[in-house]
């Protein structure tokens, strides 16, 4: 059972979990900025965009995963996040996600279908999103911050 500080969060991606249990505060990328949520937070629902969230879980550090597009449901100190996607720091490959930058970028410098340049914006979206988690998870040296 919760107490007053915190809340069950369930994180989940197309094909299976993410992240189940308590959590104290969470921050995830909406259409409308970064949105922070708290114990007891008023019911919504929003959508989520490409990038980074973050959720404390009691008695551990703060967490940081990258995240696709998807909806945030926060409802009687429940929220449900459904993602198609979501990856810890050490699942992502940073080499791949800089290439798969760098292939959206050049697609949206051609002159394509409306169709191929949406695509090419999430992809872009996703691979800054899977690169700031993936930065921030490294310092200067290439060591896993803790």
């Amino acid at each position: 059972m919760s107490d007053n500080k915190t809340f069950k969060i369930r994180i989940l991606q197309a094909d299976r979990p993410f992240y189940e249990g308590e959590c104290e505060s969470l921050v995830v990328p909406t259409t409308e900025g970064q949105y922070g949520i708290l114990a007891n937070h008023r019911n919504l629902i929003g959508a989520i965009v490409p990038g980074m969230i973050t959720y404390k879980i009691p008695g551990k550090e703060t967490e940081i995963a990258s995240v696709s597009n998807g909806i945030v449901k926060v409802e009687d100190n429940e929220v449900l996040i459904l993602v198609n996607t979501a990856e810890h720091p050490d699942e992502i490959d940073a080499n791949k996600a800089k290439r798969q930058a760098d292939e959206a970028r050049e697609i949206l410098l051609q002159k394509r279908s409306m169709r191929e340049y949406r695509s090419a914006q999430a992809t872009l979206a996703r691979a800054i999103g899977r690169l700031k988690v993936k930065n921030r998870d490294m310092g200067n040296d290439g060591v896993r911050r803790k």
